[in-house]
């Protein structure tokens, strides 16, 4: 019944476009604003203790209305969109290993605040797309840090410092596979890696929806 009413709703309210307004397909985010995302290179953004960083697109236009609409505002239908991207690229990089999906964590502070961690929303569906499985409790957030986008490398490094924790008895049979919105200076990926490492895991990988230069 509830899906029934929606799709009335749907009929009467069409869903306009969260990016451009247009209301023609009535969806969150046209196809012709989806086809205008623009992807980087096929290849490492960097690489940080024989860790590969992988990042989509850059971060701009679209990309961050769509990062900032899911993480501030309260858009979690957003987190679709997200990982279709992310997998459209993750596609052309030919990794045919398994995976378990590790979103970088929020602390419980800052989850209870918006009520849901944007990156195990986007996680959820890529594994969807990908038939990976997600693994929330391998990693945990157990120092409420502070925001990092004014920060410099060296001040990021420092407000991660003893951020992480990771229990070794959550660890899947799969290679894991990091995921985060926006790679900056790459200072959360690598403590994140640090602390993995510091338990004797090393078969990582790191991916990023996004990234400032491109």
């Amino acid at each position: 019944m509830k899906k029934f009413l929606n799709y009335i709703l749907d009929l009467i309210y069409k869903k306009k476009c969260y990016f451009c307004g247009s209301s023609k397909e009535n969806v969150t985010m046209c196809s012709e604003c989806f086809e205008d995302i623009s992807y980087t290179d096929i290849k490492a953004e960097r690489i940080y203790n024989n860790v590969n960083i992988y990042c989509a697109c850059e971060y701009s236009n679209n990309i961050q209305k769509l990062i900032r609409g899911l993480k501030y505002h309260n858009r979690p239908e957003l987190a679709y969109y997200q990982a279709k991207i992310m997998f459209d690229y993750w596609q052309k990089l030919g990794l045919n290993q398994n995976f378990q999906l590790v979103p970088v964590p929020l602390h419980k502070n800052r989850k209870h605040k918006r009520k849901y961690n944007h990156m195990e929303l986007v996680a959820e569906e890529f594994c969807k797309l990908t038939g990976y499985e997600t693994n929330f409790e391998l990693i945990k957030r157990t120092k409420d840090t502070k925001p990092q986008y004014k920060l410099s490398k060296k001040e990021r490094m420092e407000n991660l410092k003893n951020a992480f924790e990771v229990n070794k008895t959550k660890l899947q049979d799969a290679k894991i596979l990091i995921l985060d919105d926006i790679c900056t200076t790459g200072s959360t990926f690598e403590s994140i890696i640090q602390e993995l490492n510091q338990n004797g895991i090393t078969d990582i990988v790191c991916f990023a929806t996004s990234s400032p230069r491109g």
